[in-house]
Parts: C-alpha cells; structure tokens; sequence
C-alpha cells in the first residue's frame, strides 16, 4: 500500500476581496486537492519566507497580484527570486493590469506565467482549472 503524499498548497496573494472570493469559489467549484493559503498583500506573502525556513512546505505554484497595498506583487516577485531557495517556486501573476511595463517587468524579474484576470466567472473557472492541471499536476517540482 503506498503512503499517502500531502500535496504542497497553493499561495494566493490577493488583497481585492471579491477577487479573492471569485478565485476561492472558482478552485472550490473545481474540487482543487491542494490546499489554498491565502496572503492579502505582499507583507503577508513575504511572513510566509519565515515559515518555509522553518519547515513548512513550499507551495506547488504563488498567485499573484500585481497592485497591492503595503507591498506590491512585483517587489514580492523580486524578493522571491533573488532568494537562493525559493526561486524555483513557480509564480503565476494572475492580475488586472495590462500595462506593458507590467508585464515586461514580471518576466524581467523571472516570472513563470502572466494572465490576465478574466471577468466571467466561467472563464476564471477555466483558468483555475488550467492552473491547477499544468503547475500543481503536469509540472515536476525541483524541490
């Protein structure tokens, strides 16, 4: 019989409360395995740096915003990957803005993915789902 694996949890930082319900609603309806944690601005995505040094497990994929209050998604995107360990976590910007500067500036800074959030709730079900079968089933992880 083969010992039951925890599957590592997914970061949303989203400070947009009906964002954050839309996208909660969304893996909710599609049944996600992975645990969903939640940080409401990048000072609450950056505690959790602590935490994994302490043990807790890295999650599969981070899904962040960009505009945020406190400390946006883009210092948040720096900070993660000038870290030594946890670069490798894949991040997703899953934001508002269609600012070009936005979007070169999160690949600059070596983010895996940019989407656009969608406006439907059909839609953000679609990506939800799109999500979760490419970074936290199809995608090896290198920790």
């Amino acid at each position: 019989m083969k010992p039951i694996v925890s599957l590592p949890p997914i970061l949303l930082v989203e400070d947009n409360p009906m964002d954050l319900d839309l996208t909660l609603r969304a893996f909710s309806k599609k049944k996600f395995s992975n645990t969903i944690q939640i940080a409401r601005d990048g000072e609450e995505a950056l505690a959790f740096l602590p935490r994994w040094d302490a043990g807790e497990p890295l999650p599969a994929v981070i899904l962040l915003d960009i505009n945020m209050p406190k400390i946006n998604g883009l210092e948040v995107l720096q900070q993660l990957k000038d870290h030594p360990l946890y670069r490798r976590i894949p991040v997703v910007m899953l934001t508002s803005s269609r600012e070009d500067r936005d979007l070169k500036t999160a690949y600059d800074l070596g983010v895996n993915s940019y989407i656009e959030k969608p406006v439907s709730f059909t839609k953000f079900i679609e990506v939800a789902e799109h999500i979760e079968l490419y970074w936290c089933v199809l995608n090896d992880r290198p920790f």
